[in-house]
Formats: structure tokens, sequence, C-alpha cells
């Protein structure tokens, strides 16, 4: 600091300023496209950027042409507190590529800069919705299938098969080599968890914990390897969802050497978890106190958590997403932990995504119980203080703990058993829109639905996963839960033993082809049933571990009978008469192509499922 005032003095002494030269290294949004709602603005990071003058030429060939450049246009800038940082909001009007130039005195630093004309149709495109079940990747456990990149140069942690908690080498060619059993298996898109950069010395493997948001972490390939498996998986009709966490980054960043803002972050004068407790966002009773500290307190120690009440953050965030999306030609998003982001500026974020994507479906991961506090967070809900999340599709925890609860022991007892589905499915009415629900018996974060049920008897399993096909909602499957995989380890509540590997080859038994074949019946039938999709339901209570529900269009509908008592039961099909006379009685059972009569009585065995598809 001395050194440097002295210069400047001398710099005034001779009636000149004497500027560093400036320095670029970052570069984000990374290049963008023409005819975009989302005005650019371009975050330029290196050294002594403040004040710089900014010009733009256009560039033919690797030659820069003089004169005058209208396909880009600087229009305003602004620093930051950091000397190190630009913001430059630019005009896009023409593809091509274009010199920006960063000038301080007679000093200057250049970057090109790609504009490429957006894709047809990209405005519109559509998204995953009820017609689709999402297999869920733990990205670095799933398949390794370029054992190439397992370790990098450039990144810290190191791939260890021994260690539980480190980097196994799942990687981007694994889910290209393994697009065709997931289309097999009868599902039609893909949520891989987060891909980009996370170089934390330890414990990167999760990928929740960002280093960098504009590039694929090279232990999983690379962005244009990225947008490769996006383009395969459309090939064979499998759509693709991005895991984003705008929630919180990483310890690692690049910034966190060097903030933009003091306020970019959270910041305490020391650690300070969050309370987990984002209930007080809808709380009449909550204390600022409570809420607060749930939206700005740190998810963890190598997770700071970032401020969008920056509005220059906001802003990356908004383009970040939108840049993937169009980059990669995405199907969807998933949203990371996603009401413990600042409940105002996380609506402007999703906001901004879906006016410049309005078809576009978003999942957010709202973890919490009972159904009135997750449906608070569903767009469209009409919430007692206004707000709207403009998040279209919430997970749907409720009914996901109900049947793992009522499959866990024998349901004996008032109102255990499948009575637990049942009430939950009563909260319905609390959602905008129920078929915008992500139902699921499992994920990344918990027990596999195995190792839950009672006895881990494969029975109890394949009777939630009828569950799970038939209910309303986009259906999830955790990858490996078709071969009806438990946890490797003594703990399976431990996530890092149940996230192991994909079975391959001699690894897969004849139970798992059993429990594979199973679901592949149920949800490729599953496909072309649009009142699975679409339709209503009606639903019948009996105490007996027993549930029955109808899903229904006006010409067609779908009866579930599920048993989960050890016993055989007779199906009270006279119970069910003011829906019944609306159909045919005589329907199709999917799973065995036989005729089944509803109009005589039916008997079904101990933890089993009747499917019948009825006609008018």
């Amino acid at each position: 600091m001395k050194k440097h005032s002295i210069l400047l003095a001398v710099a005034l002494l001779a009636g000149q300023m004497v500027f560093a030269a400036p320095k670029i290294q970052q570069v984000e949004p990374l290049s963008w496209w023409t005819n975009m709602e989302t005005p650019l603005t371009v975050l330029f990071h290196g050294q002594d950027l403040r004040d710089a003058q900014v010009s733009v030429q256009q560039v033919v060939n690797g030659k820069v042409v003089r004169g005058a450049c209208h396909g880009l246009v600087p229009r305003s800038q602004h620093n930051a507190e950091s000397d190190n940082y630009l913001f430059v909001d630019f005009g896009v009007f023409q593809p091509g590529v274009y010199r920006i130039t960063l000038k301080k005195g007679n000093k200057k630093a250049s970057y090109d800069y790609t504009i490429s004309e957006r894709r047809k149709g990209s405005k519109n495109r559509s998204s995953f919705d009820a017609s689709d079940v999402v297999y869920l990747i733990m990205s670095d456990r799933f398949v390794d299938g370029d054992a190439s990149n397992n370790s990098t140069k450039d990144t810290k942690e190191k791939a260890d098969k021994n260690n539980v908690n480190g980097r196994w080498g799942g990687d981007i060619q694994g889910i290209i080599n393994s697009l065709d059993h997931i289309k097999k298996l009868g599902c039609t898109a893909i949520w891989p968890t987060p891909m980009l950069g996370d170089d934390e010395a330890a414990w990167s493997y999760h990928g929740y914990a960002c280093s960098d948001y504009y590039h694929i972490d090279p232990r999983y390939g690379s962005n244009s390897l990225y947008a490769q498996m996006v383009q395969k998986a459309h090939e064979k009709g499998i759509k693709v969802l991005m895991d984003m966490v705008p929630n919180h980054c990483g310890s690692a960043h690049w910034w966190m050497q060097d903030l933009p803002y003091q306020d970019w972050i959270n910041q305490f004068p020391q650690f300070t978890n969050t309370n987990n407790c984002f209930t007080a966002n809808y709380d009449i009773n909550a204390s600022e106190y409570d809420r607060l500290l749930s939206n700005r307190g740190w998810f963890d120690h190598p997770m700071p958590d970032m401020n969008l009440e920056n509005a220059d953050l906001l802003k990356y965030f908004q383009q970040w997403a939108i840049w993937w999306i169009e980059y990669a030609n995405l199907d969807g998003l998933r949203v990371d932990t996603y009401p413990y982001i600042e409940k105002i500026p996380g609506s402007k974020w999703l906001g901004a995504i879906r006016n410049e994507y309005p078809n576009i479906n978003i999942v957010g991961e709202c973890w919490t119980r009972p159904a009135p506090a997750v449906a608070y967070w569903q767009s469209g809900v009409k919430n007692f203080d206004g707000f709207d999340s403009n998040l279209p599709t919430v997970m749907d925890f409720p009914v996901e703990e109900a049947i793992r609860q009522a499959l866990e022991n024998d349901g004996s007892g008032w109102g255990n058993g499948l009575t637990r589905v049942y009430d939950a499915m009563t909260m319905d009415y609390m959602y905008a829109d129920v078929n915008k629900l992500f139902t699921f018996l499992g994920n990344h974060d918990m027990a596999r639905i195995t190792d839950v049920v009672k006895d881990k008897d494969l029975r109890r399993v394949k009777l939630a996963y009828v569950l799970l096909a038939t209910m309303r909602g986009i259906p999830q499957v955790l990858y490996g839960d078709e071969f009806a995989m438990t946890s490797k380890g003594e703990d399976p509540s431990n996530h890092s033993y149940l996230r192991a590997p994909l079975p391959q080859g001699d690894e897969v038994t004849e139970e798992m082809k059993d429990m594979f074949d199973f679901q592949s019946k149920l949800f490729n039938w599953r496909k072309g049933e649009k009142v699975l999709h679409v339709g209503k339901t009606m639903h019948f209570l009996a105490r007996n571990n027993t549930y029955a529900f109808f899903r229904y269009l006006d010409n067609e509908a779908v009866f579930v009978f599920a048993n989960a008592g050890e016993k055989p039961v007779e199906i009270p099909v006279d119970h069910y008469a003011e829906i019944l006379r609306k159909y045919r009685p005589v329907g199709i059972n999917p799973m065995t192509g036989e005729e089944v009569d509803l109009s005589q009585p039916l008997k079904i065995e101990g933890l089993s499922t009747l499917i019948v598809k009825l006609w008018k």
C-alpha cells in the first residue's frame, strides 16, 4: 500500500495518472445468443478493472474489423467494491465474435466474446411433466465410463474407491453408456446430481459445493461432452434436468479469494449455520431473527451462503441458469435447498428463467412436512401473504414419508399402514396443481426404499412402486432402486454407503433382474396412460392395511388396490359403485394382460397389488 501511494504521488506530480495494466481472468457468462429476452450483463474479473473504458470490435476470420461495431454494443457499466471487477451491460444484435477491450490509460486487456444465433424454437421448448418418469443419478457414483478422468491435475481430490466418502469416478460417459438401460426401464428423463466444478479438498463427490458455475468438473468430462450427453439422451427420447444450487457455493470458488462485494455472500463474525427453519418464511408467529438466520446462515462449513438480495448476484444467477438451458438444450431444472434462498429474490430468479422459457418446468427441493408447508412453495397457490415462488413443481415429501412409514412395519395400530397414505393424499387440496408434484420413494439423501421396508421384503418394494407409478404427480426413481439395491454399509442412512455404483454385468442377480423387469413393465405401460398423467383421483379408506383408488377421466379409468397386510383380503368392490358404474366392469390387468371382472367378488394375496384399466 505504501509503495502504491508513492507511485501515485509521483505520477500526480508529473501531471499524469499512471494506471496498472488491467488483466482479465474470468468472463461470465461465457457467451450469449441473439433474440434473448434476458439482457446481457457480463462480469469481468481480473486485476485493476475499476473504471476501465470498454470498447468492442468485430472479429472476422481471426482479424479485427475496424470501424463501428453494431452487433454487440456496450450500453453501461458499473464497478463493484473490489477494484478487480467490472460489470458491463451490452446490447446484443448480431451473431459473431467480438473483441471486448478494457482500457485504462494506454494499457488494455482484451477478450474475444461469442454471440451465437439462438436455436430455433428455443424459447417455447417443452419440458418434463407427469407423463415422464425421472431417473435420479448420483453422478460420481453411478457408472465410471472413462477411467482416464477419475483424477485430474487441476483438481484437488483424487479418486479413491476405498474411501467411502471420496470420489469414485462416475462421469458423463458413464451416463451416456447407460442411456439404453434407462430407456428400457421406462424412464423418460434423467436428473444427475451437480456436475459443475466442485474443488473441495475432501467430500467433493456430492457436487453441491460449486467452485465454478460455468464449467463441468473435469472429473466428469467437459462442457461439450455434457451437451453431447443431452443430445444423445434426446435421440433416445430421454429429457435432461440440471441440478442447480443458487443457495450456496463452495469455499473453493475462485471469487472467495476476492469477493466483488462484501455482501455477495452472507457473512458473520464466526461460522453460523442456518437454523434449517424455513417455516419462518410463512409462520405468522416467527421472529425476524429466525427468518433471517434461516435464509442467511450457511448450509455447512464449506458452503458459503449466497446473498441473492445483492442485485448483481441475482442477475448473475439468472443468466447462469438461462445460459446452461440454452447452451446444453436442457429440458428442465431441479433446484437444491430452495426455501433456504432469500424468498423474494428467489422468486425473481425463477421468474427470469420462466420469462425466457415460458413452458419450462422447474422442481424445487422443499424438504418439509406437512403438506401445507410444502404447498406454500408451489407457484399458483393463493398464499395468505400474497407470495408466489414462481416454482412450478415441488417435491412431495409428505406422501414419500407416508409410503415409507406404511411399509416399514406390519401396519398394525390405528392410523398406521396404508391409512397413512390415504391421510397424506387428503391434503391434495392444498396444492395449485397436484399433477406438478414430484413423487418419489427415496433419493440420494435418504435410506433406500429396500432398506426401509419391513424385512427388506421385495413384495413391499413392488407395492410401493405400483403406488408411485399410478398416483398423481411426476414419479422419480433413484438409480439402483430398479435393482432393489440396498446400502453397502451397516448404517443404511449413511449417505455415502447408499450411494454405491450401479450393478453391472455379473453383479446383477436373478432377484435384481426380476425387480427390473417388474418396474420396466410398470413404467413402460405408464407412458401411454394419459389418465395417469392428467386424470383426477378418487380414493377409498380402509382400516385393514389396504388402500384403493381410481385415476379417472370421462372415458377411461385405472383402478388400483394395494394390500400391505400379510394375509389375503377380499376387495370390497361394492364400496366403489359410485365410480365403477361409470365404466364397463370388465377391464384389463396391464401387468398380466388378463381380464378382470370388477362386478364379481375378488380376493387379493397379501403384500400385493391389483391394477385394472377400465373403459366406458
